[in-house]
């Protein structure tokens, strides 16, 4: 978990203190806040980032340690009493689902009581793999790790786990390793209910008040136009945190994961959402929602 310095500038609100905001140092995520990041919003309150993996900024928001964050979905039933989801700048898509690999080819039916790893159990990922293998994997997979996410593949093709789920920028990266993709989570889930996958989301503390929280949708929603309209100025902030990342995975990650959803969640964004916590709560992974506890103020 690092703090981004060049992101903190005075501001008036709060007293002159800048919103405290965590997200990845993925590149979906510097392109989509590098223009309110760097002041370059006009009117938008000032940021304090601090980078941190989801798995870390999950358990963040759970804490409720910072005003706004980039958290996976599926941690929202348990942090919507104190954030509002927001309904912009997060990660929805088509063709960008988590992948579960292993050291060779196979059937889901032979992940039945192996060993899988996981980057977190509190990850949109994690409920996508659990109700893709509730119907696919008869029995059920046996113990599920949770390693680091970088950990995960040298972790399969050594062969100290059977599988692993991954996400990100996996998808162009592990034929490197020389595995294999048994499954992909993502066309599982748009298959079976023509939805988008809803990866990450945007919260924000619901303390801020309903102005407060307009005008943060209103800064999200300009610095992912901006970044569209000039992808060239964020492109030193996107490398210089891409974790020794190729350019060119770099910008096929950000084709990916930055869409239209990352604009505007919309009527189907929304449903996605809806849909993958109603499905994970039936089968007893998150608790059920309250009504309304995703309407935006």
């Amino acid at each position: 978990m690092t703090t981004d310095s060049a992101a903190r500038r005075s501001a008036e609100t709060d007293g002159g203190r800048p919103l405290q905001i965590a997200y990845s140092p993925c590149p979906n995520d510097t392109f989509v806040f590098d223009a309110w990041a760097h002041g370059r919003v006009p009117g938008a309150p000032a940021l304090d980032v601090t980078f941190a993996d989801i798995d870390l900024t999950n358990g963040m928001a759970e804490r409720g340690e910072f005003d706004v964050l980039k958290v996976s979905y599926a941690v929202l039933p348990w942090v919507l009493d104190q954030y509002a989801l927001l309904p912009c700048g997060g990660a929805l898509g088509r063709g960008c689902g988590p992948l579960v690999l292993t050291a060779g080819p196979g059937r889901a039916a032979d992940l039945a009581g192996r060993t899988v790893a996981v980057p977190s159990e509190r990850s949109t990922a994690y409920l996508l793999f659990r109700l893709w293998a509730a119907t696919e994997v008869p029995g059920g997979v046996g113990e599920v790790k949770v390693l680091p996410f970088h950990e995960i593949m040298p972790a399969v093709r050594s062969g100290a786990v059977d599988a692993g789920l991954v996400i990100h920028e996996a998808r162009f990266t592990y034929q490197e390793y020389g595995l294999h993709c048994l499954a992909d989570m993502g066309e599982h889930w748009e298959a079976t209910t023509g939805l988008p996958i809803p990866l990450g989301a945007i919260i924000a503390r619901r303390s801020l008040g309903a102005e407060r929280l307009r005008a943060l949708a209103a800064a999200a929603r300009t610095s992912v136009r901006m970044a569209w309209d000039d992808p060239l100025a964020s492109r030193p902030y996107v490398l210089a945190h891409a974790q020794e990342m190729d350019p060119a995975v770099a910008d096929q990650h950000i084709g990916l994961y930055v869409n239209e959803f990352t604009a505007d969640l919309g009527e189907d964004g929304y449903a996605a959402v809806r849909g993958l916590l109603t499905r994970a709560a039936a089968e007893g992974l998150v608790p059920a929602l309250p009504p309304g506890a995703l309407d935006f103020v």
